[in-house]
């Protein structure tokens, strides 16, 4: 009987209740659930919910101070008591700031404020156990500590001013991870990480730049990335006035609408901003998704200035201070004759790099020219075409059915070609070719390939190579513009080109 009772005030002993059930609540929390934050906090909170039930059932309330006529050993365990609710009081809360910028997904950014917040979430429950556990003056603790804050604010001023700097740069909202900044000093860079102390920028370089929180709140800033990631790119350029300025502008325009890294809105625009005896000066703007890709845009739309300046018959004019270009007519009386279209069309063609220049001009002498008005189909999705197509001028769209609708693939330029796929490969087209604006083509047939081919079989594997290559670059991309589909091994294509052309398998 004696054994029952005495299991019976254990199981009921306030003593023992709080000392399991905080023991339980520290092991699943502490080592069963620290990978799952979530799950972690909802213990917590139903753990902290059932520790503050126990107590008040006990008459023990954690923010009063406990009587003077408590016995010592029950002042004890209500103060041990006390502090175990405190602790987790200050877990709950540091659990919800740390949950809650996990959900955001942007932990990183919201480091600072996150620090800032648990720090004053432990600071004021230690206050709390000096305050309603020991009995101690808060108030006089704080005033008597300000002496040596004051000390040490002092000693570590540059420090402190690294801290609040980034604070304010933090709550002000001036950049985030992943924004491109750039500083009145010429230092650039992409956000990668804020801290305490400084902030860190992966440059052009990818070498790592690490600002001092207070440098860069007094720093003249540029974020590129906001209000939005959208980036504005600006061009200049110079032709010579052979043509019309109304003209030479439509040309520029045709720049910017066959660039596949330009934006279509905002749409772009071409503006004349001089005209001299000399040259005609326009500015091109247009914006990009994103920075990183404005130097890939700009790259591209000079590739595509000069390709259309000459396919339009027009010559890029020297800058300002080169001075007076030599009179025209004279520099065109000596210069040399131009090879025909059809020649220069196959020497930029990269599939044909490796002809010699006899079998370059036979090819181009068995070459067609077609033109296309706005908006007229060149090749269907799915056809399987008997010749190489390349574009002399305009510009056109390469686009997918893809059942719900149609996504734009790449669009065409001078000196762009399809219609491989069904040449080389026996392989429908990718995509449905369409023209954007007036376009003059060069198609060179499969009959004369193959002449070329069965005279010197050794042309198929060169073909095959590039092709191979440009198959493997177009995966690497967002969409895979190569026509041929997957990357093909280099062998499986000399194998098809081989049975197409019915050239002997070396």
């Amino acid at each position: 009987m004696m054994d029952e009772l005495t299991v019976k005030e254990l199981v009921f002993d306030p003593f023992v209740q709080t000392g399991v059930v905080a023991i339980l609540g520290a092991l699943i929390t502490r080592v069963l659930l620290r990978h799952y934050p979530a799950r972690r906090l909802v213990f917590q909170l139903g753990f902290f919910l059932a520790l503050t039930a126990l107590l008040y059932h006990h008459g023990i309330v954690p923010y009063e101070i406990a009587p003077d006529t408590t016995p010592a050993f029950e002042r004890v365990f209500v103060a041990v008591a006390k502090i175990i609710w405190w602790i987790n009081a200050a877990w709950v809360l540091t659990g919800f700031t740390r949950v809650f910028l996990i959900f955001e997904r942007r932990p990183l950014e919201g480091r600072l404020i996150q620090d800032l917040v648990v720090g004053v979430i432990y600071l004021s429950a230690v206050l709390s156990v000096f305050a309603y556990v020991f009995s101690a003056p808060v108030g006089t603790l704080i005033a008597t500590s300000g002496v040596f804050a004051i000390i040490l604010g002092l000693a570590l001023q540059s420090t402190l001013a690294d801290v609040f700097s980034g604070i304010a740069l933090n709550l002000s909202k001036a950049y985030e991870v992943g924004d491109w900044i750039v500083l009145n000093d010429g230092i650039e860079g992409r956000v990668v990480e804020t801290n305490w102390r400084a902030t860190h920028l992966l440059n052009a370089s990818n070498d790592l730049v690490v600002l001092p929180n207070s440098g860069l709140a007094k720093a003249q800033l540029t974020n590129l990335s906001s209000p939005n990631r959208n980036h504005g790119v600006k061009l200049r350029v110079r032709v010579a006035p052979t043509m019309a300025p109304s003209t030479i502008s439509d040309v520029m325009r045709t720049v910017l609408l066959s660039s596949n890294n330009i934006m279509p809105t905002p749409a772009p625009s071409v503006e004349i901003k001089s005209l001299d005896a000399h040259a005609v000066e326009l500015e091109l703007s247009f914006r990009v998704r994103d920075f990183g890709v404005a130097a890939t845009a700009r790259h591209e739309v000079y590739d595509l200035i000069y390709r259309h300046t000459r396919a339009a018959g027009l010559a890029l004019a020297p800058p300002r201070e080169a001075g007076a270009p030599a009179f025209v007519g004279q520099a065109a009386a000596t210069a040399p004759t131009p090879r025909g279209t059809a020649l220069r069309l196959v020497d930029a063609v990269p599939l044909f790099a490796s002809l010699m220049d006899d079998e370059k001009a036979a090819l181009a002498d068995t070459m067609t020219r077609k033109t296309y008005r706005k908006g007229e189909v060149l090749a269907a999705q799915g056809d399987k075409l008997n010749s190489l197509v390349v574009i002399r001028t305009g510009v056109a769209v390469v686009s997918r059915d893809e059942g719900v609708g149609e996504i734009e693939l790449s669009r065409l330029a001078p000196g762009d070609y399809f219609g491989e796929s069904g040449l080389f490969a026996g392989a429908g087209e990718p995509g449905t070719v369409r023209a954007l604006t007036f376009v003059v083509a060069y198609e060179v047939g499969q009959a004369a390939l193959a002449k070329l081919m069965h005279d010197r079989p050794a042309i198929a594997d060169d073909i095959s190579l590039t092709l191979t290559r440009r198959a493997k670059t177009a995966a690497t991309g967002l969409a895979d513009d190569s026509g041929l589909g997957p990357a093909p091994s280099f062998s499986v294509l000399v194998t098809r080109i081989r049975q197409l052309f019915e050239l002997p398998h070396g």
